[in-house]
């Protein structure tokens, strides 16, 4: 397997791998990175169809691709995907995967015509006051020592920074920065949680820099992810003749790790209460899903808050991997990750408006009508006064197909699930789909004589407890997560957010399409480079532009200086285009 940062091979249709037609495979989780394995099986590796299966412990395929419901009893999504150009193995996949909207269209196609049409961008961003634009959100706010900061961790080697956390590395000047309010909203950051992670971070999206303040940066699907993007790989996969059992719970993978090489021997498995498997052969591929954000989500109701359930049992994807692991230490170590749910839970919470009242305040906060079918929020509204640091989300709607006309489905989530509210006096994890209802409308400025009965008669919310949400963000050290294909293995990869691939960052739909890729092309030795992984940070252009958004504008000192070091240079048009000089 190999890297390529052309779209030379990209156009390449890969020759068929000697013996295929005698091959076959295991998909243990039907996620996006199992179907993604499936997929670049068939299409790539030209594997038949019919030799592939998917083992799902749900019903649902998909993974944290969710979105469920109805508009009688409400709608439920867990969380949304942010999406943007520089997915190369994502769009990779949907441009061969048709769209289930479009006629005579790939997934890709729509989603590149939907947002070239509709592109997204937040009017808001951040809010406080009760329903007021936070001041100075147009500015970054960092101070010299949080740039420093922002620069050393960039450059500084992963292995230096195993086991330390954001706050060891960023100082509370940086933590005092809009900067920080907006990443950790974005992608769901805590001071606890990995150094080495928010590095990737840093240098993987340099280019999103550009679009912290109004996300103009990002991209959506049209409805829930379920729908959008789920959906038409599952059907593809059916319609080509891939097996999906559901109602399987894998609960171990026998290795033979004799003689230097790593060789699945056996699966084990759960089925309708019973204890089955299968041996297998060398010739046949496991690829197994290691670990899962979104295990053991529990959903609460309009009434009843959501519990928390942080039990790791047989059948759990993470005694799964507790399994495999304890056969060799390539295996990486779940324990890392699994083991203190306090630090990597959140809370999120599905609204379905029963009246106009709600929509008609998030069109007064936004100032866009949400029926419009185009962008709402554009991402998240974070609410800088929260005591839960709530983010608020209405996507296009309908966001689901079958919406009621004038019904407006919207997400919350808070970061801090475990501090009583502001006006809500609990904890986010003991409250009623109500009580969140009540807390967000009093930070969105509904007069409080208001407040009760909106949230009781003018909504149905189902709050979700995610207690492993963040688990991949918490601190680890080189060898934690094992190899998307550890060294001497013939017949297994792993597959998702905790598997290892070398500069791409986790909690993103590009990572499990990634590991997919780079999964299949490395045990078929499929004669096709994966796309590496975007280069933003290696690209001057970007590195200025960001240098200038992260300055808030201000010109670098000493430029008159600087302008006659590199008058009648490139480095000086670059210099003065970006306003830096």
């Amino acid at each position: 397997m190999r890297y390529a940062h052309s779209n030379f091979e990209a156009f390449a249709r890969p020759e068929k791998p000697a013996g295929i037609e005698n091959r076959s495979a295991w998909i243990v989780g039907g996620s996006l990175a199992g179907m993604a394995a499936a997929a670049f099986l068939i299409r790539d590796a030209q594997m038949v169809p019919q030799k592939i299966t998917i083992l799902e412990a749900s019903d649902a395929d998909g993974g944290a691709l969710d979105g469920a419901g109805n508009a009688e009893t409400g709608w439920l999504i867990r969380g949304g995907r942010e999406m943007e150009e520089q997915f190369q193995c994502l769009w990779d996949l949907y441009s061969s995967i048709p769209s289930l909207e479009v006629p005579d269209a790939s997934v890709l196609d729509e989603f590149y015509r939907l947002n070239r049409v509709d592109p997204s961008s937040s009017p808001v961003r951040a809010m406080c006051g009760r329903g007021q634009p936070l001041p100075g959100r147009d500015k970054l706010t960092l101070t010299g020592k949080a740039r420093k900061e922002i620069v050393s961790l960039i450059l500084a080697d992963e292995e230096k920074l195993a086991d330390k956390t954001i706050s060891d590395v960023l100082s509370g000047d940086f933590m005092k920065s809009n900067f920080w309010l907006f990443w950790r909203s974005m992608f769901a950051f805590e001071t606890w949680h990995s150094a080495i992670e928010m590095k990737r971070y840093l240098a993987r999206f340099v280019h999103q820099i550009l679009g912290l303040k109004d996300l103009h940066t990002l991209k959506f699907t049209k409805y829930n992810q379920q729908e959008s993007l789920s959906k038409p790989l599952a059907t593809w996969l059916a319609d080509q003749g891939v097996v999906f059992r559901h109602g399987v719970r894998v609960t171990n993978v026998t290795v033979d790790t004799s003689d230097g090489k790593k060789v699945a021997t056996h699966i084990d498995w759960l089925e309708n209460g019973a204890a089955a498997g299968v041996d297998l052969s060398p010739d046949e591929l496991v690829f197994v899903t290691n670990g899962s954000m979104v295990e053991n989500s529990r959903w609460g109701d309009h009434h009843t808050p959501a519990p928390i359930d942080s039990s790791i049992h047989e059948g759990s994807i993470w005694q799964l991997w507790r399994n495999i692991a304890a056969q060799d230490p390539a295996f990486g170590r779940p324990d890392v990750f699994c083991s203190d749910t306090k630090k990597s839970r959140w809370e999120s919470a599905t609204v379905t408006t029963l009246d106009e009242r709600i929509p008609a305040l998030v069109h007064k906060v936004t100032g866009r009508d949400p029926f419009s079918g185009r962008t709402v929020t554009g991402g998240p509204i974070t609410i800088e006064d929260s005591a839960w640091l709530m983010s608020w989300v209405v996507s296009r709607q309908p966001h689901f197909k079958g919406q009621k006309k004038g019904q407006m489905v919207a997400w919350l989530y808070g970061l801090f699930s475990d501090v009583p509210g502001d006006y809500v006096k609990k904890p986010m994890q003991e409250c009623t789909g109500e009580d969140i209802t009540r807390e967000w409308l009093f930070h969105m400025g509904v007069p409080t004589d208001q407040i009760d009965d909106m949230a009781a008669k003018g909504a149905i919310t189902h709050p979700c407890m995610m207690p492993f949400i963040t688990a991949q963000f918490m601190p680890r050290s080189p060898g934690d997560r094992p190899k998307v294909v550890p060294d001497g293995s013939v017949n297994l990869a792993f597959l998702g957010q905790f598997a290892e691939t070398p500069r791409d960052t986790v909690f993103t739909t590009e990572y499990s399409v990634r590991t997919a890729m780079e999964a299949v092309y490395t045990l078929l030795d499929v004669d096709r480079a994966v796309p590496e992984v975007f280069g933003s940070v290696y690209d001057v252009r970007m590195l200025l532009q960001a240098a200038a958004e992260l300055r808030d504008g201000k010109k670098v000192p000493a430029s008159g200086l600087v302008r006659h070091l590199t008058d009648g240079t490139e480095v000086d048009n670059l210099l003065e285009r970006y306003g830096l000089i």
